[in-house]
């Protein structure tokens, strides 16, 4: 796995933190768990905003249900309705992601640190890195991993015999020497395989990352599915039904192959990630009571009532406007787009469409009381 400059550029701040809590601990396995829990406090208010999110989308179920019957045979009017009650109750469909997103950086970062802990952890020069991998491949000491892991290989060697590095000096080797990169007797910089050389307690340990990853994060989706399913029977459907199961069976599969493809440190973080996402879960269900819900909708609600739409609002209004232009208006307005735009050239189409944009951001100029420009490409 190559992580590249994105990988090294997430690694950087991540590796300062990870150096800084190591030096106080002296443990790979316990700085891991101490950084792990520091990421999901510093990350609690998104979390918060998120889980707040989904329960009062939740909670909108009964009025989404209304607006499906009342315009079942209108998908268009549906679909401009369902915005305008998230725009009424201040609620971001799209607001779930950005925890996700953020965990997956944190992670590929993650991935940089554990690859490379004598640069972040032990912080030592790149000069002595790159000394340290010539002594390597001169001593056909390189296995299949070296070019991905160099690193992992040289903590590994020097480990095994600290007099083939005498020449990088007593400091090098004595530090190297000293990181204690284990947990419980599981070396964190080696991979998981189902194959090990010799099947002992170690190798087993190993082995047992991936598979407690994988169950940690099953407990985890199931959980979250059940409350969702308690607060929103409408999951029970055929299509909620195949999105939940690819959830409930997905995230625990992809933990697995990520733990059994990369060191165990990538798994050990995996694992504790899952078991503080759980706790907190646990507590953000139990403190979103259906009265406290309630109590924050209305303070909300009323929040938003004077506040103008963010950019996504935006634009979802202007595509509501200009599918509405093109499709057609029964009531006296435009006719039918495709009749419209019948026997028009390339150019006049796209000058016909480039005017539909602009009166569609003309009207939502002036419903957000906002001036207007005209297009400055709109060919006169």
């Amino acid at each position: 796995m190559n992580l590249g400059k994105i990988g090294e550029l997430l690694g950087i701040p991540l590796g300062w933190v990870m150096y800084w809590i190591y030096e106080i601990v002296n443990n790979y396995g316990l700085s891991i768990i101490i950084f792990t829990l520091l990421s999901k406090l510093i990350m609690l208010p998104a979390s918060y905003k998120q889980q707040l999110g989904t329960v009062r989308m939740q909670s909108l179920n009964p009025k989404l249900r209304q607006l499906k019957k009342q315009y079942a045979n209108n998908p268009q009017k549906m679909q401009e309705e369902q915005q305008k009650l998230y725009q009424q109750e201040g609620v971001n469909p799209m607001g779930s992601c950005l925890p996700l997103i953020v965990t997956m950086i944190i992670l590929y970062g993650i991935l940089d640190v554990v690859y490379r802990p004598l640069s972040h952890i032990l912080r030592i020069s790149s000069d002595v890195i790159e000394k340290a991998k010539t002594i390597i491949v001169d001593n056909d000491l390189a296995d299949k991993y070296f070019k991905t892991r160099p690193e992992l290989t040289i903590l590994r060697q020097v480990k095994d015999d600290p007099g083939l590095f005498s020449s990088l000096g007593n400091e090098f080797v004595e530090k190297v020497s000293a990181f204690k990169n284990t947990f419980m007797g599981v070396d964190l910089g080696s991979i998981p395989t189902i194959r090990p050389e010799t099947w002992n307690s170690a190798a087993i340990a190993l082995i047992m990352i991936p598979i407690v990853s994988g169950l940690v994060q099953l407990a985890f989706t199931i959980y979250s599915q059940y409350k969702t399913r308690k607060m929103n029977p409408d999951m029970g459907s055929a299509a909620g039904a195949g999105c939940m199961n690819v959830m409930l069976y997905g995230m625990p599969l992809f933990s697995v192959w990520l733990a059994f493809t990369v060191p165990a440190g990538v798994g050990f973080y995996w694992i504790w990630s899952s078991v503080f996402s759980l706790i907190q879960s646990v507590a953000l269900y139990s403190y979103f009571t259906p009265k406290r819900i309630e109590e924050i909708n209305v303070k909300l609600k009323e929040k938003n009532k004077n506040k103008k739409p963010g950019l996504m609002q935006r634009m979802m209004d202007q595509q509501n406007e200009l599918m509405r232009q093109q499709e057609a208006a029964k009531n006296g307005g435009r006719v039918d787009y495709d009749a419209d735009t019948e026997g028009m050239s390339r150019s006049e189409k796209q000058n016909y469409n480039r005017q539909l944009i602009n009166e569609a951001r003309k009207r939502m100029a002036e419903k957000y009381g906002e001036e207007y420009t005209e297009d400055d490409d709109k060919e006169k």
